[in-house]
């Protein structure tokens, strides 16, 4: 790493230590009008964010990058005007920061609580959407935290032109523009200087593939909070509605493929196969799913007429697709069902399909994920349709956030004492 690259990361760090300070202290009203200034400049300008955004286009296309990697890139009227309905849709939210916890009177005569408050300086690595810098910048900045955005090189100038507009919004809130800073440069060692600034930085989120949480797992010193895979399961218990089945599960599945809470493993109880398989996998087939099956699963739907079935091997259980592929396996019981999901899930969601109440609660207790439904798509793991109005990305760690992280969980609890004058004795 160049001595340049490390200055530069170490004044971006100071800058945005000493701006936490100021941000944790903002009324919630400075932060709505910083918001709302974003949103509104965004509308104002975004023919010039499409203008910049173009020049990202035509250099990702001019070195070779997919479709999907353009489309991800693209900044549309559509994808623009979605960010300002973000950026109020924030502004709606209950303000965290500050709220205690109802006072608990101890013997002693103290009163004790819990106050939430910012985690501090957040760091946030993320790849090809430009959107993720509008998205992160504004829950960051609700939370009352401070934030270093180091996006993907290949959204460079996109990146630019909206650190500009959130730094305008800040300064025309009251608050420092260090609150929101990116990283202006596409030198790779940035990257390795941030994830070890622990003096400055106190949790690093990280947005992209597995290559780039793989490489921050090995080398980063500051907490993340992030997931590595969504390898997602559903479960079809003999006690389920065949109806609900197909359809929760052609929705977990179809509804899209590429978000990380869509279903790539189906397991179905060997009592029901025969009645909820055909029907299911034929929906399936209708939509260009590649299916990767068990010997059950392909006995199964062999006696039912079905051909172009791929036989499952071990790391088909352990991938996590992003495509129309899906893995099924057919099992004896909920046991076998559950012990499958040990061994290859991902800990990120899993559901179970199931009218026997006691059979839910066995899943739910049992089963060791982030999220765990009954009679649900995968497809609800989501900040939005949890109802934090927004997530910065989807944990399954256990600590500190698991599940969709919002705005809560960019904060931290502390303890508060009310004394009266009391002393320990």
């Amino acid at each position: 790493m160049s001595s340049a690259i490390k200055e530069m990361m170490q004044y971006i760090g100071v800058r945005a230590r000493a701006a936490s300070r100021a941000m944790a202290r903002a009324s919630s009203e400075q932060k709505n009008q910083a918001l709302l200034h974003i949103a509104k400049v965004i509308r104002q300008k975004a023919a010039e964010i499409q203008k910049v955004n173009q020049v990202d286009v035509e250099r990702a296309k001019a070195n070779g990058q997919d479709a999907a990697f353009v489309d991800r890139l693209t900044m549309t009227p559509k994808t623009i005007e979605t960010m300002a309905l973000g950026l109020e849709q924030i502004v709606s939210l209950d303000d965290p920061i500050g709220k205690i916890t109802p006072l608990q009177k101890q013997a002693s005569g103290i009163e004790l609580g819990q106050m939430r408050v910012p985690l501090g300086v957040i760091g946030i690595i993320y790849e090809s959407r430009p959107n993720v810098t509008i998205d992160a910048a504004a829950l960051c900045l609700k939370s009352g935290n401070a934030v270093i955005l180091r996006g993907g090189s290949e959204a460079i100038d996109s990146n630019t032109v909206l650190a500009q507009i959130i730094q305008e919004g800040l300064a025309a809130a009251g608050l420092p523009k260090d609150a929101v800073q990116v990283v202006m440069t596409t030198d790779r060692s940035a990257v390795g200087e941030m994830i070890t600034m622990t003096q400055y930085i106190d949790v690093i989120v990280p947005r992209g593939g597995k290559s780039l949480i793989a490489r921050l797992m090995a080398e980063a010193r500051v907490p993340m909070i992030k997931h590595l895979d969504g390898i997602c399961h559903t479960y079809i218990d003999a006690d389920a509605d065949v109806a609900m089945a197909v359809k929760v599960c052609d929705n977990a599945k179809t509804q899209r493929y590429a978000p990380c809470n869509a279903m790539e493993t189906l397991l179905v109880n060997q009592e029901i196969a025969q009645k909820v398989l055909p029907t299911l996998c034929k929906i399936y087939q209708d939509k260009g799913v590649e299916l990767r099956v068990d010997g059950l699963t392909r006995k199964t739907l062999e006696e039912n007429g079905f051909q172009n079935l791929v036989d499952a091997k071990k790391e088909d259980w352990q991938t996590e697709y992003l495509a129309p592929i899906l893995s099924i396996k057919t099992v004896a019981n909920i046991d076998e069902a559950m012990n499958h999901i040990e061994q290859y899930g991902s800990k990120h969601t899993d559901a179970i399909i199931t009218n026997n109440k006691a059979q839910a609660d066995r899943f739910l207790r049992e089963v060791d994920s982030a999220s765990v439904m009954v009679n649900a798509s995968t497809r609800f793991a989501d900040g939005f349709e949890y109802g934090l109005g927004a997530e910065i990305g989807i944990s399954n760690d256990k600590l500190h956030a698991r599940g969709p992280v919002g705005l809560d969980g960019l904060t931290s609890l502390k303890y508060v004492v009310m004394g009266h004058g009391e002393i320990r004795t």
